[in-house]
């Protein structure tokens, strides 16, 4: 499944609604969190995802009323 990244701002989520979604099964979309990076001080999400294209994760932060300033497809160094 390819992974994406995506940065957007952190309100209105909270660490522990972020650290609960961290081991959410998939939406809907086919979108699951691989990781959540986040900064209170910047007020910024980076979130890594496995999703089947772009316009899915779109969608996924769009259920939440959110939107990312910006998506990218990106491969890891992690084994698969």
């Amino acid at each position: 499944m390819p992974k994406f990244i995506d940065s957007h701002p952190m309100e209105p989520f909270t660490a522990d609604q972020l650290r609960d979604l961290q081991s959410a099964p998939p939406d809907e979309f086919g979108v699951t969190h691989h990781d959540i990076l986040f900064s209170k001080r910047d007020n910024l999400i980076y979130c890594v995802l496995e999703a089947p294209n772009a316009e899915a994760i779109h969608k996924h932060h769009a259920k939440a009323g959110i939107s990312c300033q910006w998506v990218h497809e990106v491969e890891s160094t992690r084994s698969k």
